[in-house]
């Protein structure tokens, strides 16, 4: 379970509409892979749920993303684990095992 955020790289998506946000959302989970990074947030708000709703749908069906959670100190944040990229040249993930 994902529970500490401060150190995450955070995507604010206040503002956005749906379709914004679900390509803004694909975008920053690519690049977070790419770099090797496999904790990210995602900012959404509470408001009526309609961002919410599109993130955690383009999670659920995004195959990078291993689980997601709510942020239980802020429920207008969701916390995302994504896979580590595997080096196939090397056989070693580019992240430490923790």
């Amino acid at each position: 379970m994902l529970i500490y955020r401060k150190s995450m790289p955070e995507l604010d998506l206040h503002g956005e509409d749906r379709i914004g946000a679900s390509i803004k959302v694909k975008h920053f989970i690519d690049d977070n892979y790419n770099l090797g990074i496999d904790e990210i947030a995602i900012v959404h708000g509470i408001g009526s749920g309609i961002l919410k709703k599109e993130v955690l749908k383009v999670l659920k069906n995004n195959k990078k993303v291993l689980e997601f959670n709510i942020d239980c100190f802020n429920e207008g944040c969701t916390l995302v684990r994504i896979a580590k990229k595997v080096d196939f040249h090397s056989n070693m993930c580019y992240n430490k095992a923790r």
